[in-house]
Formats: structure tokens, sequence, C-alpha cells
């Protein structure tokens, strides 16, 4: 086997099941035979255009198979990957390049960048990748730092105000052992997928791939869309974020979904509400898992999801999860304190500053940002955020880069940005703005400004004019 693991779980799901549905879209379905043909004809393309290890690339698409074949076709040239939303515009490609420093962007045509230069188009089966390079040199390698890298994902944002995680190709095959412990996915399953695939890839994809489980994936977040794609196909698990278990449970219909074992709610907390909603919709308790990039899936709540549905659950078996002090030891049952993970899988290091994950741990332990409470019997509840993050639909955003947009407008003098409760979507993104004297700006243009250079999700949908921002007695915003 070679030393590129990720790639050699999808040849080895072409040997063991090669006539098995690796992937329903909107183009019908797919085999692991066909998968594996298809990503091993556009890596050899890549190979030939000079995508070798030491490299980074990033692989930009629209949800659906093409996302996956060039996922897996890039990380099997040996270079770092980075999955990029196809949502994103100039500007935070612009800033993405300028941090991650990648050498090649592989785009499906959804939105390729002007500024990019185009080398040629690589046609697959259905549609095709443009092949574009950067102006960073091939010369200067990408996280020297560590061993054999597969992935790259910031945590947040799009921005320096986030870091780069490198996982290597080890890491990723720890974590999607590890949490299928728990998932206990087969090649009998079929996952009905929801999520950004840019945002959400290593244990989900990777681990579906890995053990035979076919991908249905949803062309929108419609109910009823949903609930025929999981009848028609007869879906096993609903991967999805907590607003779109909350359309799936404002349902009118009355049609079950018979075929589900599970439905994991994951990317932001669930209400309870929701998952009583859920529940009496279709007869089926709404669990709780705990993503993290630089771990992986390492809580789950597998055994209380019917009492405790708000839960994020119990520690994965193979991770060590504890409520930690100001000195990060272990607090007692009952106290809320930091949430720290110890365990497999960890990421191996941040891009910038290039630290290893050594570096960055606390007693061995990972800190998330999180602070939370446990039970005598290791139920996990998350109790609050130590960080000023917002989630918008099960992707994090930084305050910090939508508030540097509104501020290189020149009539602004400060932004505060922050998010509001909504009832669908559970939170929008709203600010606070001041103007210098004597200037007047028009909301509705500042709104489209930042439209026109920020996803639609990050650009804010409310925006205030006040008089002052309070501040921290060191001078900076006051979040909360």
């Amino acid at each position: 086997m070679s030393k590129y693991l990720v790639y050699e779980l999808l040849k080895d799901a072409a040997i063991k099941w090669p006539n098995n549905v690796a992937i329903i879209d909107e183009y019908g379905s797919l085999t692991f035979e066909e998968l594996y043909f298809e990503v091993k004809f556009l890596k050899n393309k890549l190979l030939v255009l000079g995508v070798t290890n030491g490299l980074g690339i990033g692989v930009k698409a629209k949800n659906g198979r093409n996302f996956i074949i060039g996922l897996f076709a890039a990380v099997g040239c040996g270079a770092t990957v980075m999955p990029l939303a196809n949502q994103l515009k100039d500007a935070e490609i612009e800033n993405i390049l300028k941090e991650a420093k990648l050498h090649f962007i592989i785009d499906d045509n959804s939105g390729t960048s002007a500024f990019l230069k185009v080398v040629t188009e690589i046609k697959l089966n259905k549609e095709s990748f443009v092949f574009c390079t950067t102006n960073i040199s091939t010369n200067l390698l990408f996280a020297a730092h560590v061993n054999n890298p597969a992935f790259i994902r910031f945590t947040s944002g799009t921005t320096g105000h986030s870091k780069g995680v490198i996982v290597s190709h080890q890491s990723v095959i720890e974590r999607i052992e590890t949490a299928n412990i728990v998932l206990e996915l087969n090649d009998k399953d079929t996952v009905i997928w929801m999520l950004p695939i840019a945002y959400h890839f290593m244990v989900s994809v990777i681990l579906y791939v890995r053990f035979g489980a076919a991908i249905a994936i949803a062309k929108d977040f419609l109910a009823k869309n949903i609930i025929d794609l999981t009848n028609t196909n007869a879906g096993t698990l609903i991967y999805a974020s907590p607003i779109q278990i909350r359309l799936l449970s404002n349902d009118i219909g009355n049609e079950k979904m018979p075929t589900l074992k599970r439905v994991i709610s994951t990317s932001a907390g669930i209400g309870l509400d929701v998952c009583s909603a859920f529940k009496k919709r279709f007869d089926i308790n709404v669990s709780q898992a705990y993503g993290i990039i630089e771990i992986g899936l390492p809580i789950i709540n597998y055994k209380k999801s019917a009492e405790m549905p708000e839960a994020v659950g119990f520690a994965v078996p193979g991770y060590t999860v504890d409520i930690l002090d100001d000195a990060y030891n272990p607090l007692p049952a009952g106290k809320i304190g930091y949430l720290g993970i110890k365990g497999p899988g960890m990421f191996d290091a941040y891009l910038l500053p290039a630290t290893l994950r050594k570096e960055n741990l606390q007693n061995g332990y990972f800190l998330t940002a999180d602070f939370a409470s446990k039970t005598i019997d290791g139920l996990i509840k998350i109790e609050g955020r130590s960080k000023s993050v917002i989630n918008i639909g099960g992707i994090k955003i930084f305050p910090e880069e939508v508030e540097a947009v509104l501020e290189s407008i020149p009539e602004i003098k400060q932004a505060k940005v922050f998010s509001t409760p909504h009832p669908l979507l559970g939170q929008i993104i709203e600010a606070e703005i001041i103007v210098h004297n004597g200037k007047i700006i028009d909301v509705e243009e500042t709104i489209l400004y930042c439209k026109k250079r920020l996803s639609n999700f990050k650009a804010p949908q409310k925006l205030n004019i006040v008089s002052h921002l309070a501040m921290t007695n060191t001078g900076k915003l006051m979040r909360y």
C-alpha cells in the first residue's frame, strides 16, 4: 500500500464492492468501481500537470460526485488538498491563497475566479474541471513541517483570523476507524447527505467509502424531496445540520421514513423543541454529534438521544473527554469548565504559525473553545461558546471577516458583527456600524456591497447605524 492512505481506501472499496452503489446524485448512480476509475483518470491527468507531494491544491465544486472525485484524485497525487465551497467569491479566494499559498485549484466551472490562470480543462463523464495555477512557486513546499499531509481546512471563515488545520493520511484513517465504532456503518447502508462537502468531508464521505456505504446527495433541503430521496434509496442514516432537521420536522405530510436507523445532527447545537418535533413527525430520535476539525467526531449521543437529545453525547470509545479547570485539570461531574479532548486522529499541525500538534495541547488535551459540563455517567452538554464564532445553518463564520468588509467602505468608521436568533435559520448575521462625522450611507446598498464580496450566508441581513459601540478596557470590541 502506498503512503497515500486515503486514496487507497477508495481503491480497496472498488475491489470489495465493485458493483455496489457509491454515489447517488442528480446524474444518477455511480458504483464504487466506476467511482474509482473516474478518480484514477483525473488523478493521472493531475499528475501530468505537476500535482504531486509537497504541493497544495484547492478543489472547488458544487455538492455532487465531481467534488468527491476531485478530492480523492488530488489526495491520490500526494498533494495536500483544501476543499473549497463553490459559493466563495473572488475576494475570499484571494484571501485563502494569501494565507494557504496553494499552488493549484481545480474548479468545476461553477464560478471560476477571474484572477486565476486557467491552464486546461479536464473533461469527466459528467461535466469537467478547469485546472488553474496560482502565483505560488512550486519550489515553495506546502506544509513542509508535516509528515504526509492529506487535507487542510480553516477552522472557520476563510481569512487569517482562522487557523489552517492540517490532517495527515494516518490521522484521517484513525478518526474514521474510531468514529465507526459508534456509527456502525457498512455496505448495506445508504447515507442521506445534505451538508456542504466543502465543510464536511473527512469523518463522513471518506468514512462512508471506507465502509462501503452509499451516499445519496440531496439536491435541496425541501422536506418532501428529502423524504422521497430517503424512501427511494432505502436511506438508513440522515446526517444533517439543525436547520435541515427543523425543515423536515415542519413537514405537514404524513409519509414516514421507515428504513432510517439513525438521524444525526451536527455542526451546531440543536434545540429540544426541534428534536421533539422530529420525533413526533417521524418516530425516530435525533442524536447530536460533536464534530471538530482538529479531532473529528469524538462525541456522539448514542445512548441517551431519547431522554436528552439536547446533549452532545458521550465520548466515542478511544477518546478521553474531560471538563477542565483553569489549570487544565479534570473537574468533577456537574461542574462547568473548558471542554478538553484526547484521542486518536488529532490534527497534525497548524499551517500558520507553523506549529505541530504537541505545541497546541494543554496537559495532553486539545481545548475546544467551548464550555461544557459532564454528568457522572459521562453525558456531555455544551454550556456556552468561549469564542465569537457564529453558526449559520451549520457553517461557522468569524465576525472579524465581515467587519473588515464593512470597514472597507470609506464612510464607515467601525463595525460590529454578531448574530441574532431567527425562528427558521437559528441565527442570522446582524451588524452595527458607526459612520464618520457628516457621512451618510444607504443601508440596502451597504448590504449589497457585502453580498458582492462575501458568501451570501456571511453578509449581514440587518444593519443598524449607531453612535457608539461598547468596548473593553483594552480597547477591543465587547462582544458579549
